[in-house]
């Protein structure tokens, strides 16, 4: 068992253990499957019960994790139903969230936009995979602001929470960044330069529909090694 060191001082408890948890299912330590015992949690991070348990039910409401009955805690296993399901509410709200940019955002908005693709030259496509998490999180904020719809905002959010694992995946791969920083152009261009509402639908729907199928087959590849018995 790794003892996660938690700084007593710094931000408040609770979040530093819910970060270090998110973290560790996001890249892999907490595999599909793993059950979450709150004693070797609470000597893992040196933590209290309390503070566990308020950390596994911030995680559960982001879906990384599962509680069962008779089981506990548990990381979250998808299917590839279940995977196939959450991209295709993605693609239609990420391509409703390209169209109403295209026709709401205000001049400012846009420049903004195409602005910020211009930095994701560096902070994305050559940037770490911190920043580039960090530069695609400010891309869905411009374009969720642009788009101007309270509703769809908090609904993308959802889904973001609940593909948090693939996307962590994707910016491990350059080759998949190079792509992806390729379709973000063309998001913007149709947005934000050409204001033209059905190629921003399509550029957004396009991006997405992808991204779930790279998602499924790293998913998948995933749970397999998780499944491996240990010898």
């Amino acid at each position: 068992m790794r003892t996660v060191n938690i700084e007593h001082h710094a931000a408040p408890l609770r979040q530093q253990v819910l970060h270090a948890m998110r973290d560790q299912i996001l890249d892999g330590t907490l595999v599909p499957g793993q059950r979450l015992r709150e004693n070797t949690l609470c000597e893992q991070y040196g933590v209290s019960r309390t503070v566990i348990r308020e950390s596994l039910r911030q995680l559960e409401s982001e879906h990384l994790i599962n509680v069962l009955p008779n089981r506990g805690p548990i990381v979250t296993v998808l299917s590839e139903d279940d995977i196939e399901a959450i991209y295709q509410v993605r693609r239609a709200l990420e391509g409703l969230a390209g169209e109403l940019f295209a026709v709401n955002a205000s001049d400012a908005q846009a420049i903004a936009l195409l602005g910020h693709i211009v930095d994701m030259e560096e902070t994305y496509l050559q940037g770490s995979v911190e920043s580039r998490e960090i530069s695609k999180h400010r891309f869905y904020e411009l374009l969720l602001a642009g788009a101007g719809n309270e509703v769809l905002a908090v609904s993308l959010s959802g889904i973001h929470s609940r593909i948090a694992m693939f996307r962590r995946a994707a910016f491990l791969d350059d080759g998949r960044v190079k792509e992806s920083m390729r379709e973000l152009r063309g998001i913007v261009v149709a947005a934000a330069e050409r204001r033209d509402p059905g190629a921003a639908r399509a550029a957004c729907e396009s991006h997405i529909q992808l991204a779930g199928e790279l998602a499924v087959v790293a998913y998948t590849g995933r749970l397999s090694e998780a499944m491996e018995p240990t010898t």
